[in-house]
This record gives structure tokens, C-alpha cells and sequence, in this order.
């Protein structure tokens, strides 16, 4: 499969949220950076042209059924309240299983959610969810805890991962150079998906991008959390990442 598309669903609206365009999803606008950000990586990953082609259907298994989808596993991570179990539950074709527990006084001056947020309670294990792309394809989503006491967590939700998608507080930017650093470290693809909190963002994404210090084959989108359709075109990036990655390693 050469890229994804989804015809059984409807289309986003031009100019919404939830509208990631090939301009929004790869292109770096034009603009002043900021004065800080997080340390360039030394070995940054491989080049990401977005790949094109024709959609695939399910093969036929020579019993005159089609295959069934081929499961996919894909990590949301991010900082603390920047609304990855929103995320999986917004585009979840089930109920999301998730293990969230009432925040403490215990975590006072520990768990910032940000002042924007009413969060009040946090994942401590993982959130878990899945969504039926097409005939062909199945994501199950494994959101990650927030917190870096959970840290020890990831390694194992990573295992068998084929991308990832981070999302980022476009506010609170200094929260999500933990799983960058991580997924640049295991090399795994990923994807930034900057949350759009009251439709708005605290930064233009050519600031985010150079505070981030992510290079331009790295996709950078602006998603709303809440909005289903809007999840479902950051992670169609996620995937078409990671599939340009397997098809370069396998050309190597």
C-alpha cells in the first residue's frame, strides 16, 4: 500500500482544523524562530518525501473472502494533559480503555495540566483504542502516560510500534522534548501534532518547528484532540511516515 485514503468517510472542510493539507502537513511557512528551543539532534532521521499513489483493497485469500485488515500499532505520546487520551478517544470505533485516575494534592507542583486545562484526572498506565481505516487496514492506538515517572513504561509500549504521533501544547512546548528525544533515539518515524486548544495556537508552526528542532522531513500538523475527522488526517501522516521509512529500508 503506497499511501492511505479513506473514501468511506466524508470530507473535511477546507480550511478547518481538521483540513491538513500537503502545505500544512510538510511545508515550512516563512517566519521569525524564537529565541529558545530544545538541542538539535545529531543524527537526524531520513528524509520524508510525502508518497503517492493508488489506494489498495484488501487481497483475496483464494476463498472468495477478503482478507482480513492488517493490524497496525501506532503510540499517541506527549506531556502531561496535552490531550492524548482526547485523541484517542475522539476517532475510538469502540469504547477507549483507559486507566485514569483522580489527580492528588500528592501531585501539586509536580502535574502541571497548564492553566488552559480543567484536567482533573491522568492516565497512569496507557489509553487504548482502535479505528478501521479500510478494507485493508486496522490502527490500534496505545496512548502514553504523560508524566516522566512513567518513563520506564515506554520502551514496552513502543515495542512492535510502527510510528508514533506526538502530540504538543503549542503553550507549553517544553513538555513534549522528552518523547521526541525518545523517538529519535529508538529511530522510530513520528509525526508532530500540534494541539489546537479553543482553536487556537500560541505560536505559528515555523516557531514550534525551529523551538522543536525537528528538520523538515519530520511532518509538523495542526489537529484538534476533539475533532474525529481532524485526528484521523494527523494520523493518516503518522502512517504515511512510517510507510515511506519501511519502503526506504527496504530500497537499502
Amino acid at each position: 500500500m503506497d499511501s492511505v485514503r479513506s473514501p468511506e468517510w466524508p470530507v473535511a472542510p477546507l480550511g478547518g482544523l481538521a483540513a491538513n493539507s500537503a502545505a500544512t502537513r510538510y511545508g515550512t511557512p516563512a517566519g521569525a524562530a524564537p529565541a529558545t528551543g530544545r538541542a538539535t539532534p545529531t543524527v537526524p532521521p531520513p528524509p520524508y518525501p510525502p508518497p503517492a499513489g493508488p489506494q489498495h483493497a484488501a487481497p483475496d485469500t483464494g476463498t472468495g473472502r477478503a482478507a482480513p485488515p492488517i493490524p497496525v500499532k501506532i503510540l499517541i505520546a506527549g506531556g502531561f494533559g496535552v490531550g492524548k487520551t482526547t485523541t484517542v478517544g475522539a476517532i475510538s470505533e469502540i469504547a477507549p480503555l483507559t486507566t485514569e485516575a483522580e489527580m492528588t494534592s500528592a501531585g501539586i507542583g509536580i502535574d502541571d495540566p497548564g492553566g488552559r486545562s480543567g484536567k482533573t484526572t491522568t492516565t497512569v498506565a496507557m489509553d487504548f483504542g482502535c479505528v478501521t481505516i479500510d478494507r485493508s487496514l486496522k490502527l490500534y492506538l496505545f496512548g502514553t502516560p504523560g508524566q516522566a515517572r512513567f518513563g520506564f513504561m515506554w520502551d514496552d509500549l513502543a515495542r512492535g510500534a510502527l510510528g508514533a504521533l506526538v502530540v504538543v501544547d503549542s503553550a507549553r512546548l517544553d513538555d513534549c522534548y522528552p518523547a521526541i528525544d525518545f523517538f529519535e533515539r529508538v529511530g522510530l518515524p513520528f509525526v508532530v501534532g500540534v494541539n489546537a486548544f479553543d482553536g487556537r495556537l500560541a505560536l505559528d508552526l515555523t516557531s514550534i518547528r525551529w523551538a522543536l528542532a525537528i528538520g523538515d522531513q519530520v511532518p509538523l500538523v495542526r489537529f484538534d484532540a476533539r475533532d474525529r475527522l481532524s485526528v484521523r488526517d494527523a494520523l493518516l501522516v503518522v502512517l504515511d511516515r512510517a510507510l515511506d521509512r519501511a519502503s526506504q529500508e527496504r530500497r537499502d
